[in-house]
């Protein structure tokens, strides 16, 4: 979950030391490091002297002798003036608020707004490469490519142009379709002069019988493969916290979604366009969030975790009220739960429970993977001591088998476990083509294929014949191929990429973007869509649907779908995710799961004002329609007992136009700065 940290040899502030920083609310999973000490904003900070050369032109001025920052026409003053104990005249002025220190202002500069003040007054920003510094982090300021001076250098990458990039359409994934393993290719299926066939022409088709059993089938899946949901949402489900994950059971008649505020709601779905509130269960004590829940293949059972080592199990029957009992994955392997809470405190990121729904497997912030039995409430399996880092994602790889595991972990690594050979405590193999950690796998369940998302801002396709073996695996050090790149506060330009020399993946897909969150992604499914199609969610507001031969075949915008679809609250600084001073309207698709047997889309959302909300859209294929005469009418907000919102509804209808904000610079540009005597100015 983690990205690496400053050089092993920088300076940190002293233990004793309390200094606020904006990045401190965001850190998922280092709030479990209590070590953890942000940079000091102050001017007489050597680090911060060092991060930035005043020979490149960031020559600020701030010490505590001139604490002044000068810039050209713009000159701010950092105070440290506090009123004296029982002076109340300065209280009286400011209604009883008290005035924030100059440190904390100049934080909240530094991430956010001042880097479009320097910006705006044609300050450049410092883009040297170093391959001996690494890049302090920073917030994203969502601007393709712009990169704030306030930040610690990544590792060089070398440019070698376009072709760096995989080929589109890739041969591989074209085979695939041809093959007929992920859905049809009209091309091929089509005999009558190889048309391709609208949806009007393969329903008469159908009725009139024209063609025998085996031919019609594939007509009938070729109709439902090209209904892909559109932006236009049925519903806006609003939570008053950002959500994090939600998947509609295997069945379709069921679907759950887990929010920051440690709750998962769960909804009736047997009619996937017209939904019911179903029960709602929490996590009490929770850290952060809820990371993760999975429902058994029965769909009586969700288990649902946070940043703990324990997890609960709850019933979804709505009369059942009773408490959820805890799962204690910190257990040792073979022995009963004594304790009320572990002795680890390591937290849970990924929970899958196997095709038998009679276990369920973890993936740790202490590098682990763990595989719990339910009915005899203990752990049966802990692979440990080989990922080198955070397991971000487990997914079990067979839906008729539970000994294949695959885990993805932020050491970049996608490794694959054989419990039947687990002798060694080795995985079986092991795939690399990821330059950044994994933030998500999914499984096709057929035992060969497996699907994972990077922070290098790829998707890959993974075939478990193309595995790496364990003997040539560990001559390969994973961390030689990594920037160090820091997904939750900065972006990804183009040139940090570089394909990795030992890619064994089949198919690798770009264009959404893998930021601020541990964003997922998924295999369509095989009933509504005849596995035709690969799909993620994106830092970006949308969902992306790839053909298996890396094209993209569509997007649902859900940021254009939901913008303006509830006031702002008059606390929402207190909730932004994002600090800077314009608190615009946000959207990071972080999730998003396809109904089993219908053209819908459901997409959980980083989603509102400074992304300090949450949100859960329907979206169902409309044939590109942008309204629709049923009732209730597209596009109207609900809270998440699906009671419907009116005021919001009105306050969307009479909001003022809203246009995107045009990126500062579309790529990173580096300012030459010439001595004026060279100049003769």
């Amino acid at each position: 979950m983690s990205s690496r940290g400053s050089p092993s040899g920088a300076r940190r502030p002293a233990e004793d030391s309390t200094v606020w920083h904006n990045a401190q609310e965001w850190l998922e999973d280092d709030e479990l490091d209590m070590n953890y000490h942000p940079p000091d904003a102050s001017g007489d900070d050597d680090d911060w002297e060092d991060d930035v050369d005043e020979d490149e032109g960031m020559g600020l001025g701030v010490s505590d002798d001139n604490p002044n920052i000068n810039i050209g026409n713009i000159q701010i003053e950092l105070t440290t003036d506090v009123p004296a104990e029982g002076d109340q005249d300065q209280e009286d002025q400011t209604g009883g608020a008290r005035r924030i220190p100059a440190a904390r202002l100049f934080e909240l500069l530094a991430s956010s707004g001042l880097q479009h003040i320097l910006h705006s007054n044609g300050w450049a920003s410092t883009l040297g490469h170093d391959e001996e510094e690494d890049e302090e982090e920073d917030d994203d300021d969502y601007d393709d490519g712009y990169i704030s001076a306030f930040r610690h250098r990544l590792r060089a990458r070398r440019g070698r142009g376009t072709d760096q990039f995989p080929k589109v359409p890739s041969d591989a994934g074209t085979q695939l379709m041809k093959d007929g393993d992920f859905g049809t290719d009209d091309y091929y299926i089509d005999r009558l002069k190889q048309r391709k066939k609208i949806l009007a022409t393969n329903l008469m088709w159908r009725e009139l019988g024209v063609d025998p059993y085996g031919v019609r089938k594939r007509a009938d899946q070729t109709i439902s493969q090209r209904l892909i949901p559109g932006s236009v949402t049925d519903k806006i489900i609003h939570y008053d916290s950002r959500s994090y994950s939600g998947q509609f059971s295997d069945d379709g008649n069921f679907y759950f979604c887990c929010a920051q505020d440690f709750k998962v709601r769960m909804y009736d779905t047997s009619n996937p366009y017209e939904w019911k509130y179903y029960k709602t269960v929490d996590y009490p004590f929770g850290q952060w969030t809820i990371t993760d829940a999975t429902l058994s293949p029965d769909n009586r059972f969700l288990v649902y975790s946070s940043i703990r080592s324990q997890a609960y199990i709850a019933s979804t029957d709505p009369e059942d009220d009773s408490e959820p009992n805890v799962l204690d994955f910190s257990t040792p392997p073979g022995t009963r739960r004594r304790r009320s809470w572990g002795s680890s405190h390591f937290g849970i990121w990924s929970l899958r429970f196997s095709g038998d729904g009679r276990e369920v497997v973890a993936g740790t912030s202490e590098d682990s993977v763990i595989v719990y039995d339910i009915e005899t409430k203990q752990p049966v399996l802990n692979l440990r001591d080989r990922h080198q880092h955070h397991v971000n994602a487990v997914c079990f790889g067979d839906t008729s088998s539970p000994h294949l595991l695959y885990s993805g972990s932020d050491d970049t690594t996608l490794r694959v476990w054989d419990r039947r050979s687990m002798g060694d405590g080795r995985e079986a193999g092991a795939f690399m083509g990821h330059t950044e950690g994994l933030t998500y796998v999914d499984s096709k369940g057929d035992g060969r294929y497996v699907l994972s998302n990077g922070k290098d801002q790829t998707m890959k396709l993974w075939d478990l014949r193309r595995m790496m073996t364990t003997a040539k695996f560990d001559t390969i050090d994973p961390n030689s191929y990594t920037t160090g790149f820091d997904y939750r506060f900065e972006p990804y330009p183009d040139d940090y990429y570089e394909p990795h020399p030992h890619d064994c993946s089949v198919v690798t897909f770009r264009g959404h973007r893998v930021l601020k969150t541990l964003i997922r992604c998924h295999f369509s499914p095989p009933d509504s869509t005849n596995s035709r199609y690969v799909y993620t969610g994106s830092e970006d507001g949308k969902v992306y649907v790839y053909n298996m031969d890396a094209t993209l075949a569509g997007t649902i915008d859900v940021g254009k779908a939901t913008i303006n679809s509830r006031p702002r609250e008059p606390d929402v600084f207190a909730t932004a995710y994002e600090m800077s001073g314009e608190m615009l309207w946000r959207t990071c698709v972080r999730d998003a799961s396809w109904h089993p047997n219908a053209p819908v889309i459901a997409a959980t959302s980083w989603n509102g004002w400074g992304l300090s909300t949450g949100t859960c859209t329907a979206h169902s294929w409309s044939d590109g329609s942008i309204c629709d005469e049923g009732d209730p009418p597209v596009g109207q907000s609900y809270d998440d007992k699906l009671r419907p919102m009116p005021e919001f509804n009105e306050y969307r209808e009479n909001a003022p136009a809203v246009h995107a904000r045009r990126p500062l610079r579309s790529r990173p540009v580096r300012r030459l700065f010439v001595d004026d005597d060279e100049t003769g100015w």
